[in-house]
């Protein structure tokens, strides 16, 4: 059974060891190399200060995580987060990521956030897919922004109302 909770610092190494093939094997990340531990550890200090950062366990191993960060750091976007999820290749398909957004989104709606976004590369149409079942709309299009591997990429943004303002 899957089990949603949120990060510890101790999740680190197992959910870098989940990201890592995205950053070294497709253009999903548009980061070139894998972060180190402690930057890895940096990050989820920071995020999880401010924001819901949580973690997916199924019969005690961590199989995915998402969270949500800043979109913007001026004060008129408080209300506007944007978030990543990752779920480990063998885990997905499997309802992983609907549990974690949806636990995220209730978080976000008690944070009373407004707007989530999801910046995602135009190529990965799961993604877009996955988003657009989970009440995502596609709401604009940059061209050409990203370069990873030699090609360049454009990427969609996609948002979810959590409160009609």
């Amino acid at each position: 059974m899957t089990e949603i909770r949120p990060v510890t610092e101790e999740d680190a190494q197992v959910l870098l060891g989940i990201y890592a093939p995205y950053v070294l094997d497709t253009a999903i990340t548009f980061e070139y190399e894998v972060p180190t531990i402690e930057e890895f550890v940096s990050r989820i200090k920071s995020i999880s200060k401010k924001y819901p950062y949580l973690v997916a366990e199924d019969a005690g191993k961590v199989v995915g995580y998402a969270y949500a960060d800043t979109y913007n750091s001026r004060d008129a976007y408080n209300w506007t987060v944007e978030i990543s999820i990752y779920v480990d290749s063998q885990f997905r398909g499997q309802g992983i990521g609907k549990m974690l957004y949806h636990e995220l989104e209730q978080k976000l709606l008690q944070q009373k956030i407004v707007n989530i976004l999801a910046c995602i590369t135009e190529q990965n149409t799961s993604s877009i897919r996955f988003h657009e079942r989970m009440g995502y709309e596609l709401v604009g299009t940059f061209k050409k922004v990203g370069f990873k591997f030699d090609t360049w990429y454009d990427i969609v943004w996609m948002q979810k109302k959590l409160v009609d303002q």
